[in-house]
């Protein structure tokens, strides 16, 4: 079978397909031949600024070719979608059952893939910052495959005001077209008056302004792999709070809490309250092209890889 591979941290040229044998699943495992892959940030990160190289993990959706000893609730025929640790950039991957669920019959491959781990996250970090009927709230990175989600989110919960913060003027439609009542780009002197929540999935240097955009009392929630530092002062002269939020921490910690929410999302995709957008289906092999366009942050919504 074709997998992705990286050997040494550097940019999207790094990337080389190479030919290696189907992996066999182990006790609790399925094997999927898959029909999409997730590209994140995170991921393209890791193959720019990781220590070391290591296997490109994701989202991954495709069809149970195998299953390992003692799996219970899936069948060879399934149609799945999981986190895969290992090699996500792969014909076939290896994805733990506990990592896996199955894809409604009415959705593809690809809708679960865009849907089903940036809906999740998402959700979270709209949530974690408290959100109360007429707040304000501003979205970072409004335009990503999380980005989009959260907009929708804030929409349908009834914020007063929506301010979608992107890098250029060019997303400006785009969001606004997601739910977005205001758009400000990263270089603005100004974002306008104050929120009363920041879902931000940049970090870094952004962190500096999405916290000054607070209004008093606000809250600024990172869920970002980006990093970053918060001037303390800014926050107490603001009354604000900043609140990390990990999807995979609730996940360990609240598994049924995960459950429903999985199933509260794949009801709001067919009621389409939540409509996830993709940015481009990109073939396995062209790997380098999609974290190309996902590093330069041109895609408006989620790049996903097609085997």
């Amino acid at each position: 079978m074709r997998r992705v591979r990286y050997e040494v941290a550097g940019g999207p040229e790094v990337l080389f397909v190479e030919g290696v044998p189907v992996p066999d699943p182990g006790p609790g495992e399925l094997l999927v031949r898959n029909e999409a892959v997730g590209v994140t940030l995170p991921g393209v990160r890791k193959v720019r600024e990781g220590a070391e190289p290591g296997p490109l993990g994701g989202e991954v959706a495709g069809v149970v070719a195998a299953v390992g000893e003692g799996v219970t609730g899936f069948s060879v025929g399934d149609r799945v979608t999981g986190l895969c640790f290992s090699h996500a950039y792969a014909e076939l991957s290896v994805v733990h059952q506990a990592m896996a669920s199955r894809i409604p019959d009415r959705a593809t491959a690809v809708d679960a893939v865009a849907l089903v781990r940036s809906g999740l996250v998402a959700r979270g970090a709209y949530e974690a910052g408290r959100p109360r009927p007429g707040d304000a709230v501003m979205v970072t990175a409004a335009a990503s495959a999380v980005g989009t989600l959260a907009l929708q989110y804030a929409r349908a919960g009834g914020a007063s005001r929506v301010v979608a913060a992107v890098g250029s003027a060019e997303k400006a439609e785009f969001v606004r077209s997601l739910g977005a009542d205001e758009v400000v780009l990263y270089g603005d002197g100004s974002w306008g008056d104050p929120v009363d929540v920041v879902v931000d999935g940049v970090g870094g240097e952004l962190l500096g302004p999405a916290v000054r955009a607070l209004a008093p009392g606000g809250r600024l929630v990172a869920f970002s792999s980006g990093g970053g530092t918060i001037d303390a002062y800014e926050l107490l002269v603001r009354g604000a709070s900043v609140i990390g939020f990990q999807m995979a921490a609730l996940a360990r910690r609240e598994p049924e809490v995960y459950a429903r929410r999985l199933d509260e999302l794949w009801e709001l995709h067919r009621a389409h309250t939540l409509r996830p957008r993709v940015a481009a289906e990109i073939p396995l092999a062209e790997a380098a092209r999609a974290h190309e366009l996902v590093e330069s942050r041109r895609n408006l919504g989620k790049v996903v890889l097609i085997p």
